[in-house]
């Protein structure tokens, strides 16, 4: 993965809660929903993060897309008719915040997946320790790939890792954390 400008990703995100990053959202948001209908889907949020936000690396980071819309679209219970398959306005900064958050658990996956076929096998992980401690702190890899592959299939998918990062409050090193 090509090195990031993490300010120029945050800078996109606008998920501070003054009012001039409401107002940015309100915006966002209405470019994200081009027929409308105060909703969007999830190809309607893929869509407009290639074509609205412009940010190459996270449309290509599928998973990360996926786990924030997931989270985000559950975070109320929504009081449309539609249901809670689609992301409200008031679900909205949550959506870029996870995104933003998610994206930085894929580039730490990736970063330590190291043939990019989208799992982690322990050489890998054993083989990023150095690297992975600069973001959870002191590993026993053996001990803390068996705690992640909660299915037992002998490699870390992505879900396994997330949920593992957030335990571990993942930090990657290079990332530009300013956001509130």
């Amino acid at each position: 993965m090509a090195e990031l400008n993490w300010t120029e990703i945050n800078a996109k995100l606008p998920v501070q809660r003054d009012d001039e990053s409401k107002e940015r959202r309100k915006k966002m948001f209405k470019d994200f929903d081009p027929n409308g209908n105060g909703i969007l889907s999830l190809a309607e949020v893929d869509k407009a993060i290639r074509d609205v936000l412009k940010i190459d690396e996270i449309f290509d980071a599928k998973p990360a897309i996926m786990r924030a819309f997931q989270i985000a679209k559950n975070c109320t219970k929504s009081s449309r008719t539609s249901g809670d398959d689609y992301i409200e306005f008031r679900e909205f900064r949550y959506f870029l915040l996870s995104l933003r958050q998610y994206f930085e658990y894929h580039v730490a996956f990736s970063r330590t997946d190291a043939n990019n076929d989208n799992r982690i096998t322990l050489v890998e992980f054993t083989a990023a320790k150095e690297q992975i401690e600069k973001w959870v702190g002191p590993i026993d890899p053996e001990q803390e790939f068996k705690a992640i592959d909660t299915n037992g299939g002998g490699k870390i998918l992505f879900d396994e890792f997330c949920d593992w990062a957030i335990k571990k409050n993942l930090d990657l090193e290079d990332d530009d954390d300013d956001l509130q």
